[in-house]
């Protein structure tokens, strides 16, 4: 019994490391997750980048925003300048790991995380379709949409 009690204890001791952090629902305090995903601080033009890439982020598929280059933009959701505007960053994190814990019936995919997802390439199981760094690159440009 003590052995098995020992492998029980490793097994959760792992499993921040196993799995994202979206795994962790303590790491939401409200409709917000306060703490930053990575130690490094983002950067406002990455997040640019993925949010206007068409291979990353995928944003202006359903999102319009401050793009001038961009020719096509969505209109299936706010624009970023609003969402931006009403959200504070920790807020726009919690939407960007996990939108569907916010409403069960959206349409924006879960960034940040692994499990309970539907229709998933064998390639990509067990994968985040954003890095951690890329989720605080992303928060980093929609904060500076605000000034």
């Amino acid at each position: 019994m003590p052995m098995r009690s020992a492998l029980v204890i490793s097994l959760f001791l792992a499993l921040p490391l196993l799995y994202p952090l979206s795994v962790f629902p303590q790491s939401y305090s409200g409709d917000a997750i306060p703490e930053p995903l990575t130690q490094e601080a983002g950067n406002v033009m990455r997040g640019r980048a993925v949010v206007a890439s068409r291979q990353t982020g995928l944003c202006l598929l359903c999102h319009s925003g401050p793009f001038p280059e961009e020719r096509f933009q969505g209109n299936l959701a706010p624009d970023l300048l609003v969402s931006s505007a009403r959200l504070s960053s920790p807020q726009l994190r919690a939407r960007l790991v996990d939108a569907s814990r916010f409403n069960p019936n959206t349409i924006m995919p879960a960034y940040f995380r692994v499990n309970h997802l539907n229709r998933v390439a064998p390639q990509f199981t067990g994968k985040t379709i954003l890095s951690a760094q890329e989720i605080e690159d992303v928060i980093s440009f929609l904060a500076s949409l605000k000034q």
